[in-house]
């Protein structure tokens, strides 16, 4: 079915629907990973985003029911050069086009993706409209021009748990009674953790738990003091959509835990723990998503190829006066990929060290992570 991907600046693209008629808006971004669709698109950090995949040929080894990120597809729309239907992979359940109808998400390709990645980094990510009603392409791109901005947009309450639960089996299972520190039944054998959940993937619960933690997720409205009544071993900050200036609630969350525990933060956690120190953050022109992005450890000099999901950064000027190191360095255009307080047991990483997709070469800072709860003492 034919269809049109109009863009804000008034760019179209012709291409096919590939999972029937509709109409959708997102802002329209690039991911640079060869494969890892299915985890792209359960990622919740792609919230209110149109995802173009780079790597030309998507499909071809199908969708597997084990291989999710979350409960429901994230993004809004999936733009590809060329889609295979017919998959071949011995663990697959069903088709990417079916996978998507499943969930009333728009597929697209026949579009030249190459052409969209240069003009948006060229541009800079923006809004866009993905539609079979091809009639008036002026009148698409007037849609666009109306969508909401991603700057000042807290999508992270959107993506967040309404209750608190434990993941068994890849399925949340929720918690009906007060939190408080009983809930915790393994601390003689494990570390405690409270994760606030801003977005958070699966696959960084699942390397807890493998790191020798007991984790509850908590929604991201979660107060101070009742994390306290939890008494954990360590804090955790969750990955997550939309730009983290909004999301004030847990950034003053965040600032009464510095100090009470050992805090780690990914992504958008990251970021609200950057803000929470004092520094500000900024919109990127393009972001940074793929499996491929060097960043160098400051401390060793080793170079980790990491798998990244933002749009938004740490400032690193503003954080001068804060007491922090910056642990990490993007060698691509020198961003803040890193920090570590000076006097704290604080540890945060923009990148995403539990990749799912990508490369494993970060997933060291789960132990660092539970090191820094057994040497902190209260």
């Amino acid at each position: 079915m034919k269809a049109l991907l109009a863009l804000e600046d008034g760019r179209i693209f012709s291409c096919r629907s590939f999972t029937g008629p509709g109409e959708v808006g997102g802002e329209v971004v690039f991911n640079t990973s060869m494969t890892g669709y299915q985890e792209i698109l359960t990622d919740p950090s792609y919230r209110g985003q149109m995802v173009t995949m780079t790597y030309p040929l998507i499909g071809n080894y199908g969708v597997s029911r084990e291989d999710v990120e979350s409960s429901r597809i994230q993004a809004s729309a999936l733009i590809v050069r060329e889609y295979q239907d017919d998959y071949s992979n011995w663990r697959a359940d069903m088709s990417l086009a079916d996978y998507l109808k499943a969930s009333s998400v728009m597929g697209i390709d026949e579009l030249d993706t190459r052409a969209l990645t240069l003009h948006l980094r060229t541009k800079g990510a923006m809004r866009g409209i993905i539609s079979t009603d091809v009639a008036s392409p002026d009148a698409l791109v007037e849609k666009a021009k109306n969508l909401p901005s991603m700057e000042g947009c807290d999508l992270a309450s959107e993506v967040s748990t309404d209750k608190p639960y434990r993941l068994v089996k890849d399925t949340p299972v929720f918690i009906q009674e007060a939190l408080s520190a009983e809930l915790f039944t393994a601390r003689a054998e494990k570390k405690a953790v409270v994760a606030f959940d801003f977005g958070i993937k699966f696959n960084i619960i699942r390397l807890l738990e493998a790191a020798g933690c007991e984790v509850i997720v908590v929604p991201a409205n979660t107060s101070a003091d009742t994390v306290k009544a939890m008494n954990p071993d360590g804090i955790f900050l969750s990955n997550g959509p939309g730009d983290p200036e909004p999301v004030i609630y847990a950034v003053e969350t965040v600032k009464a835990l510095i100090g009470y525990r050992p805090i780690f933060g990914i992504c958008l956690g990251h970021q609200i723990m950057s803000i929470a120190l004092g520094g500000k953050t900024y919109k990127l022109k393009f972001g940074h998503r793929g499996g491929n992005q060097p960043v160098q450890n400051t401390a060793t000099d080793k170079v980790e190829i990491t798998s990244q999901n933002h749009g938004f950064a740490a400032d690193l000027e503003s954080l001068a006066m804060a007491d922090v190191d910056v642990s990490h360095i993007n060698l691509n255009d020198s961003t803040v990929e890193g920090l570590r307080h000076k006097v704290h047991p604080v540890l945060s990483v923009q990148y995403h060290p539990e990749a799912s997709p990508g490369p494993n070469d970060a997933q060291y800072l789960f132990d660092e992570f539970v090191s820094m709860m057994e040497r902190f003492t209260v």
